[in-house]
This record gives structure tokens, C-alpha cells and sequence, in this order.
């Protein structure tokens, strides 16, 4: 079964920094490379939302407005994960993340749910103020 499994939440105090994993695993290892990973955050109350992308190859990676400049998305494809590194979190960024592969082989495909596919099971990420 093709998916993937995010990992790296926790409790954080505004400020404090995270680092979130996202691993192939199943059929997904096998195509990991080929496919830009995307993150979304789906906060208490909310509707789920794109964080980050991150394309196959070399190339943009992309950014929702807000966390410019403190989240990093980085990936290995070797060994099959992907990295969003956030930094100086806000309160307002607590919430359960996913990752999920962008479903026509596109660098990016726009921050829309719809165009991502084989979601994981999320982590959360919980203010602990």
C-alpha cells in the first residue's frame, strides 16, 4: 500500500522550533523521487491548508505567505523522506500536518488539496503555552 508516514511533532512554545519528517513507505519508496511532496496543516476548527512543496528535482520550492522566511523544506532522495524544518513557530501554527505527493508529476501543482494524493495519518504539532 502506497504512503506515507509523517513523524516529529510535539509540544512547542511560540518561538520554539520543529523539524517534521515525512518517509515513503510501501509502493510510495519506489516512486518517491519522481513526485514533489507537499505539506499541509489542518488546525482545530479549520479547514486543512498548504504549508510547503517541495519539487522531485532541483527547483522553487514553495512557500504559503506566512511562514516565509522560517520554515525550510529540504528532501533525501535516498532515503526517501522529506524534512520541513520550522523555526519561530506562532501559536496560530499548531494543528495536525500532512504530507502528501502531488498527483500529476508536477513540479507544483498549486496549494489546493485535490491535487495531492496518498495522504499519512498526520502529526500534531501542539502549543504548550
Amino acid at each position: 500500500q502506497a504512503q506515507f508516514v509523517e513523524s516529529g511533532g510535539g509540544l512547542v512554545h511560540p518561538g520554539g522550533s520543529l523539524t517534521l519528517t515525512c518517509t515513503a513507505s510501501g509502493s510510495s519508496v519506489r516512486t518517491f523521487s519522481l513526485y514533489a511532496i507537499a505539506w499541509f496543516r489542518h488546525a482545530p476548527g479549520k479547514v486543512r491548508e498548504f504549508v510547503g512543496s517541495i519539487p522531485f528535482a532541483a527547483g522553487s520550492v514553495y512557500y504559503s505567505e506566512s511562514p516565509k522566511g522560517r520554515f525550510t523544506n529540504s528532501r533525501d532522495n535516498v532515503k526517501n523522506t522529506v524534512q520541513l524544518q520550522m523555526n519561530n513557530l506562532e501559536a496560530e501554527e499548531t494543528g495536525v500536518y500532512y504530507c502528501a505527493r502531488e498527483r500529476m508529476g508536477r513540479s507544483w501543482s498549486g496549494t489546493m488539496n485535490d491535487r495531492y494524493e496518498e495522504w499519512g495519518q498526520g502529526t500534531q504539532v501542539t502549543d504548550c503555552t
